[in-house]
């Protein structure tokens, strides 16, 4: 039976193929090894293309183009995970070869205008194919063999190859799966941790399950049944594991970026070049209105600060790679002997973290202004940290309430928020640390040294405005005394300086300056000689923050 393949046939296959996707979900899950045994295969690719279906479903009219632009869009929006960015790029590949077959009609192209409906259809599934390939591939910045991408070229490759053979759409589709399916068992062969595992791509699996599930509705006129529970398909994962994973980059990190009108914004792949040394398996995507961004990190807080400069943040996803392949048994570990205590803190710029770090920090959450993180992103960094009592440094004020929240949801350790709200409060609360102290102890000694500092922002104005009398004009550089804009000026050092007068009086003893991302080490240097000559006794330290938003940000005490 012929079935011509338009909007109202797609909105169906895409319904059936999400319903395979879900039955075999725990199964993707179960089947995930690479790079890391975390497990969440299935799940990222369920909820982006849920997202997708949903989308296409949605769409009023039965214009096969206008369901596969919504479904486009939509898996964009909602791509979870590696696998998630590279299936949106695939959904992609496909409202834009819709596209191409729009314009070959409109222009005549004999191969469509003189084609029969099967022929046409036939067409459309090879294009389909290749340009799903091809937009993936280029997605990917180091694109790895015997994963999604290899599957989804090489069964391009057999439809562009074969397209003459076949005569009717049905008997092209299920021939395109067939290879697709000995692809996928090849991938095997083609990455040692699956060899070793003996299971083949997750990825890769995934997307052949959505494909069955979209031929299935092709070939039968109605929708892949969701299966029960019980009846979905597991598998035991004796073999995976045991595989030996080495990790380069612990954290996989990824996010939304609303693109900015900003002239001084930087764009997509601006932004991909700065990435691009800090991890791996890096995918960044951008449509009209947002860009989508993956990468394998040790560093997400600088990616976040490079991320900033495009845009606003949005659906930040940080998971401890490293931590997961544990708990599935992946990276044997010896036991850690407990510790008496430990410390979280939240903080943005590669060298105010690694600061923290060198202080003995355990974990530093990504965030700051205008990225605050959640309470359950604190509290997951709590329950991480290998000890019973448990030292939160918000350094925020936005900060403080989701810090004290995390603590209270924490029933097996010890958890004392220290209510910095600044940096510098953050750092001369640990200073005051006392490790034969008692918890209490420790606090009240804590929130008084932090209490003691007296903290300085020099910053841009993100717009016009009025603030205690002060006429204040977009792209001003403004100089904070703790939250209040107290100078306008067109130089940072210079305002700065202001800052630095105003905060200072006969008791300061020492003056400490974090240069933020914007600002160059010499003009840092340069500015704490001045300072020098000023303050003649005070102690002057320059430190490279890597902070952004903030070309400075002061401490003084």
């Amino acid at each position: 039976m012929e079935r011509k393949i338009d909007g109202r046939l797609l909105k169906l296959m895409l319904s059936s193929a999400a319903n395979n996707l879900i039955n075999h979900k725990k199964y993707l899950n179960d089947l995930n090894v690479f790079p890391v045994p975390d497990g969440d295969t299935g799940t990222n690719m369920c909820k982006t293309f849920e997202a997708a279906s949903n989308a296409a479903q949605s769409v009023l009219s039965n214009s096969a183009t206008d369901v596969l632009d919504a479904m486009a869009t939509a898996s964009l929006r909602g791509a979870r995970g590696n696998s998630g960015v590279i299936l949106s790029q695939i959904a992609r590949g496909y409202a834009k070869a819709a596209h191409a077959m729009r314009v070959a009609a409109a222009t005549n192209e004999a191969q469509v205008r003189d084609s029969k409906s099967e022929q046409r259809d036939m067409f459309a599934i090879m294009r389909c194919f290749k340009f799903a390939a091809q937009t993936a591939y280029r997605a990917v910045m180091k694109p790895t063999e015997g994963t999604i991408l290899t599957v989804a070229r090489e069964m391009a490759e057999f439809a562009h190859d074969n397209y003459s053979t076949f005569d009717n759409a049905e008997n092209y589709f299920e021939a395109i799966l067939q290879e697709g399916r000995e692809s996928l068992a090849r991938t095997q062969e083609m990455l040692p941790q699956l060899k070793q595992a003996k299971v083949v791509d997750a990825g890769a699996a995934g997307l052949l399950i959505l494909l069955d599930g979209a031929f299935f509705a092709l070939q039968n006129g109605e929708e892949m049944p969701l299966k029960s529970d019980a009846e979905r398909e597991t598998v035991v994962m004796t073999n995976v594991v045991n595989a030996d994973i080495d990790l380069k980059y612990m954290y996989c990190t990824e996010f939304i970026i609303l693109k900015s009108n900003d002239d001084k914004a930087i764009g997509a792949a601006q932004l991909q070049a700065v990435i691009e040394p800090k991890g791996d398996s890096i995918v960044v995507i951008e449509d009209s209105e947002i860009v989508k961004v993956h990468i394998h990190t040790n560093n997400p807080g600088a990616v976040l600060e490079a991320a900033i400069k495009v845009g606003d943040l949005s659906d930040i996803k940080i998971d401890n790679m490293k931590l997961q392949a544990t708990e599935m048994g992946g990276i044997s570990n010896e036991p850690v002997e407990l510790k008496e205590y430990g410390f979280v803190a939240v903080a943005a710029g590669d060298g105010i973290e690694e600061m923290f770090r060198g202080m003995g920090v355990d974990i530093v959450v990504a965030g700051g202004q205008t990225m605050n993180p959640s309470t359950q992103d604190i509290l997951d960094a709590v329950e991480k940290v290998n000890s019973d009592v448990v030292y939160v440094l918000p350094n925020n004020k936005n900060i403080v309430m989701a810090a004290e929240q995390a603590g209270e949801l924490v029933t097996e350790k010890t958890v004392a928020v220290v209510p910095a709200k600044s940096i510098p409060e953050g750092i001369a609360a640990l200073f005051a640390f006392d490790p034969e102290g008692s918890v209490d102890d420790n606090k009240e000694n804590m929130t008084e040294a932090a209490g003691a500092v007296k903290p300085g922002y020099v910053t841009y104005a993100a717009r016009d405005s009025e603030i205690d009398g002060l006429a204040i004009a977009k792209d001003d550089i403004m100089g904070l005394c703790g939250n209040q804009v107290k100078i306008v000026g067109d130089s940072s050092s210079d305002v700065c300086k202001q800052v630095v007068e105003m905060l200072c009086d006969d008791d300061s003893e020492s003056i400490s300056l974090y240069f933020g991302e914007d600002v160059d080490e010499e003009s840092a240097n340069e500015l704490k000689s001045q300072l020098e000559d000023i303050y003649s006794l005070c102690d002057v330290m320059v430190y490279r923050g890597g902070q952004p938003l903030y070309y400075y940000i002061i401490s003084v005490e």
